[in-house]
Formats: structure tokens, sequence, C-alpha cells
């Protein structure tokens, strides 16, 4: 398999007249300033596809559902509240569903793997599955029908809040404890098994969710892949980690925990200066989220002081109110925009590009997260690929990085023309290949969890 393009943003940045070779689902040969083969594909426009850390893939089913206002302050907390009763209707078959469908979207947005943040375990009355892994194997069969890489992180989650706080009803459908999440874990490994380069980490929900010992005892079954964590999302949650430890959560993270560069920090909206200074030096990457974010009325992450120091992100579709990889980076930087009210504020020095500096920073602090480390389009490397539509009169004129803004300032996810993961092609003409087959499995699936 050979693509040719007019243009191709590759490790050492934009090359023109540029052949790239597969072989066994990676990148076998870059040649550039050549012409193309007979038999190649063209295209105008290639780059790396993009990883996205954090997602709830179900959510993407009640998109839109918590947008009524209620009698008081709505808040994370109310919307959560929404979120319990979408959950109480999901069995596997769902899961499945919702996530083929969220799935199909990212890739066509520009995403090309996906790290699953999964704590829906359980059936409605809390009891584990005959197979406690079922909800795991829907997420690992809609990652192989629409081919998305997938990095599965299994939940921990035990509590309700700091200090081993009971559970509420709310969440009998995630609870384990620690024997339990171990053969979870085991079953999730197994679940994986059929997929191409599929990664399996850990996430201890948070620090509401897991005690000390708990929190120390799923680390370790990372075994050197990846551990994800919510930390620092909300005030009233930084406000009751004070009230219980007399720290901040990622103050006491950093006390209790060997945090590094395994570990992805998501949110860490709420941090101060000493904070951010930890996560920095410790090589962590912070996963933003900022649609979800915004959504939620989470506040905003200190970006720009983060970057400035060498910070590592990158960015995540969470609760998938909307799935577009070119929004995360743009909403990233417009929320920096209005805080500091100033413009251009994530580029990387004077005279560089903001689109890309912000895809640069993403494409290598989220595969990082997710465990698959990359540089790009280069020898050796996955071949996951997104070409865009450069016959879209919104690119005339435009070349090198003046394509990556464009795209994520003014274009979005209907820029995007083909997407090629491990060198498949999955998205064409804007369009997951089985999206005809996604989509009417997900009606199906709302018409029966809504009826």
């Amino acid at each position: 398999m050979a693509l040719w393009c007019e243009q191709a943003w590759l490790v050492d940045g934009w090359r023109n007249n540029v052949r790239l070779t597969f072989e066994n689902r990676r990148i076998s040969s870059v040649e550039t300033d050549v012409e193309a083969d007979a038999g190649d594909e063209r295209h105008a426009i290639l780059l790396p596809g993009l990883p996205n850390l954090h997602s709830h893939a179900f959510q993407r089913g009640m998109a839109g559902l918590a947008e009524r206002a209620g009698r008081g302050d709505d808040s994370f907390w109310t919307w959560r509240e929404v979120m319990y009763r979408f959950v109480d209707r999901l069995d596997p078959e769902g899961v499945r569903g919702i996530a083929a469908l969220a799935y199909a979207e990212m890739l066509e947005s520009g995403f090309t793997r996906v790290g699953e943040f999964h704590y829906f375990h359980h059936d409605v009355d809390g009891r584990p599955y005959g197979d406690l892994a079922a909800t795991a194997e829907a997420i690992a069969a809609a990652a192989g029908e629409t081919g998305i890489g997938l990095t599965l992180l299994p939940v921990f989650y035990a509590h309700s809040g700091f200090g081993g706080a009971a559970p509420t009803r709310g969440q009998r459908r995630f609870v384990n404890d620690v024997d339990r999440f171990a053969k979870l874990l085991e079953g999730s490994r197994a679940a994986v098994t059929g997929l191409d380069d599929a990664v399996v980490g850990v996430a201890p929900h948070s620090l509401r969710a897991a005690t000390a010992d708990e929190l120390a005892s799923v680390a370790a079954m990372a075994a050197g892949a990846p551990i994800h964590i919510h930390i620092a999302e909300q005030m009233p949650e930084v406000e009751a980690c004070l009230a219980w430890s007399g720290a901040r959560p990622v103050e006491w993270l950093y006390d209790h925990a060997d945090v590094g560069s395994d570990w992805c920090l998501v949110h860490a909206t709420h941090i101060t200066d000493a904070e951010r200074h930890a996560i920095v030096a410790s090589g962590a990457v912070a996963g933003l989220c900022p649609i979800t974010e915004a959504n939620l009325g989470d506040g905003l992450f200190p970006a720009r002081e983060f970057l400035a120091e060498g910070g590592r992100f990158g960015v995540g579709s969470d609760s998938n109110v909307e799935i577009d990889a070119a929004a995360e980076l743009r909403l990233l930087e417009y929320g920096q925009r209005l805080a500091h009210r100033g413009r251009n504020l994530l580029a990387a020095g004077a005279d560089a590009s903001t689109g890309a500096s912000l895809y640069r920073g993403a494409l290598a602090g989220g595969g990082q997260a997710l465990g698959r480390p990359g540089t790009g389009l280069a020898v050796g490397e996955a071949a996951d690929i997104v070409s865009l539509k450069v016959g879209d009169p919104f690119f005339s004129g435009r070349s090198g990085d003046a394509i990556l803004d464009s795209w994520i300032f003014g274009g979005g996810r209907r820029l995007v023309d083909c997407v090629w993961r491990g060198g498949v092609k999955q998205v064409a003409g804007g369009r997951h290949i089985a999206r005809d087959t996604i989509d009417a499995r997900y009606r199906a699936t709302i018409a029966r969890l809504l009826a």
C-alpha cells in the first residue's frame, strides 16, 4: 500500500511530494520530493492521526440530555445525577452500540487512538455479570468494528468520597474491591487480545473513589502500562480533599504516590503553582478535555504557564458531548485567550504557529499517555494517518502550518477526508466505511434505552 501527497507534515516539518508505504500496519518508507508511482493513492495533505486520551464512550448516548436547567444551581454534580439515571438503562449490547458510534465519529474527526476510561462494569442491581469483563468486551468489540486503536483503562471505583465513604446507589454498577478489580483487569486484557496494537492500563477513578492503600494496589497492577486518574476537576472536590486531609488533591497525590511519566492526570483544573511545577517535573501528562470542561463548567487549566514550563499534555473528548479533534485544540487555546485577554498564547515561541504547536504537543503527550508514544509520520511508526479536503475552498492559498491553523481555528471535522488506522482506511470522504451499519444499531439502541 502506498500513498502520495502534495504536502505531508513529517517529524521534521512540512515536506512536498511525499510518498509513504505501509507494511504490517506500520510505515515502511518515507520519500520526499518524488513523483507518484502508478497505482499510488493520491492526496493533497497528510497528517499523523491524533490520540484521544480520555473518553467515556457510553456518554455519547446522553449528549444533550442534561441541558435543561434545574431548580437550583446546575453543576458537574447535577449533571452526574443525569448520567447515573442513563447508566441504569444500559447493558453490554447498549455499550457496544453507543461506543461504536462514538469511535466512528472520533475517526471521522481525526482521532486514531482512544483511551477508554471504562468504569461501567456491573448489572443493573450492582451484581457482576457472569462474565466480569462483559462490558469491557463490548468496548473491545466496538473498537474492533470501527478500527480505532484502543487503550483500555479499566476503572477502580470503590467509594463515594474521601476517606473511604460508602458508595451511593447510583454508583453500584461501578464498584469493585481490589481483589475483584484484579480479576476484572485480567478479563479486560483477555478482551483485547483480538485487536491490533491494543494496550490495557489501569485507572483509579479519583481520590474520592479509592483510599491510599487501594490506590497503591491498583497502580502496582499497571506493571508499566498507563495509569490514569481524574483529579482536581471541580472546586468542591478540592475543598473536600482539604477538609479530609489538609492537602489539595494533586498535592496529596504527589505526597503519597510515585507519579511519573506513566501517569495521566485528567483535568487537573484547579492547581496551585507548586502543584503545576510538580506535574511538570514528574513528566506526567495533563489530560485536558476542553469541550467537556466547558460543558460542565469546570474551569480552566493553567495551560499557558504549564506549557511555558515544558509540561506535557494531550486532549480527550471525555463525555463525548461533541466529538471533534480540531475543536478540542481550538477551545484549549480559546480558553486561555479568554482568561488572559490575549491571542496565540499556546504557540511555542515568537512566529510559531499556534495550530502546529497545539497539534505537536497533543500528539506527543497523547501518545505517551496511551502507552503508544510516537513521532508522527516516520519509518517504523504506526500508519495512523489523516488526509484533509484540500479541494474545500477554505484551504485556498494555504500551505505548511497555515493548513493546521486553518483546520483547527476555522474548519474542524468537516475538513477531514480520509483516515487510516494501522494502514487500513477506515474513513473515506469524511464518513466511516461502516457508518450505515453503526448508525442503524445506534438508533435501535437509543430507541430501546429511552423508550
